[in-house]
């Protein structure tokens, strides 16, 4: 069955002659991406005057008249799940939620449902309008599995569009708190190096450490210690463990928990960057023993995605949203609080 279509019509001016095609209708239609729209030329979607253009770099003709028929969004792939949702922010342009840990953002080997794609697709039921010529929501950005806090997605291609741009030039405030064993020193700085995946394991990523030769991705992270735990010593102030707050200047896979184990400072629960999980501490009684089993039993990467600050890409809005620490975190930091600070 042929799918329904709507049409979209330019024409095009004398300033426009001889550009590629997929150029001229990626700036004229603001609602398609130039990839989607080259996917269209290729199909026989566009037409010059009538007559079927099929080839994305052939000039644009001055005055000539193109109409780009666009089928409506096919359904998704995956399947819709009425799954509950802390949504922070909805508006017909996009949605901000508070991720929980053990929620996958893609369905992928090993979380084939049940992830935040699934419970969107069934939240936003007949709110989405395509992305990519595909009924889904727009995912733009990522947090693992285990991490919580807050995650913005696209309803519309237009949204999209503009969401995607801001984090490809980093107009985002993104800031994340963190649970390290030990504290950074210096307790405030910045970690820039390279990222790239592991040659040893190519399920981790790894600090590279020739990046002049082009290897890896540019990967900056500004963190702060905001407070400090017990101490691992005898003789010195060196902490048992912190809580540091990281904000993104770029955001890379699994950024934060390689940047941070390695300036020597793993995140608690980390399974897969802590060389260990728990933290050492000095010193005795019911509060060594309360914070140190805390930690060790932390079932996961102590990472929150607190705050999420952005220009509406539609609206022009400016927004910011913030996430209180998960329960589960919030329950380590007071036992860690508990820690000996001497012994």
């Amino acid at each position: 069955m042929t799918r329904p279509t709507h049409r979209l019509t330019f024409t095009a001016a004398p300033d426009d002659a001889g550009k590629r095609l997929d150029v001229f209708l990626a700036a004229a239609a603001d609602d398609l991406s130039r990839s989607r729209l080259k996917a269209l030329i290729l199909d026989g979607a566009v037409t010059m005057d009538g007559t079927a253009e099929t080839n994305p770099k052939k000039p644009v003709v001055a005055g000539a008249t193109y109409a780009v028929a666009v089928p409506e969004p096919v359904a998704a792939t995956p399947e819709p799940q009425d799954i509950p949702l802390d949504v922070l922010f909805e508006d017909e342009h996009l949605i901000v939620i508070n991720k929980p840990s053990g929620m996958a953002v893609h369905p992928a080997p090993g979380s084939h449902d049940g992830t935040l794609v699934n419970a969107l697709l069934f939240h936003c039921q007949g709110q989405l309008s395509g992305i990519g010529g595909v009924e889904r929501p727009g995912i733009v950005h990522r947090i693992d599995k285990l991490t919580t806090g807050v995650l913005v997605a696209a309803k519309t291609e237009p949204a999209h569009l503009g969401l995607s741009a801001l984090f490809s030039t980093h107009d985002i405030e993104r800031a994340y708190l963190a649970v390290t064993r030990g504290a950074p020193r210096p307790s405030h700085g910045t970690v820039d190096e390279h990222l790239a995946r592991s040659s040893a394991d190519r399920k981790k990523m790894a600090v590279v450490k020739n990046p002049e030769a082009g290897f890896g991705r540019h990967a900056v992270t500004h963190y702060k210690t905001l407070e400090t735990f017990g101490i691992r010593e005898k003789g010195t102030n060196f902490p048992s463990a912190a809580l540091v707050e990281c904000r993104l200047e770029t955001g890379r896979t699994h950024q934060i928990r390689v940047h941070m184990a390695h300036i020597g400072t793993p995140l608690v629960g980390d399974p897969v960057y802590g060389r260990h999980k728990g933290v050492s501490v000095l010193g005795s009684g019911p509060g060594r023993d309360a914070g140190f089993d805390a930690a060790r039993a932390f079932p996961r990467q102590a990472l929150h995605a607190a705050v999420l600050g952005f220009i509406h890409p539609v609206t022009k809005e400016a927004l910011r949203f913030e996430a209180p620490l998960p329960e589960d975190m919030s329950d380590l930091i007071a036992a860690l609080r508990r820690l000996p600070k001497k012994v």
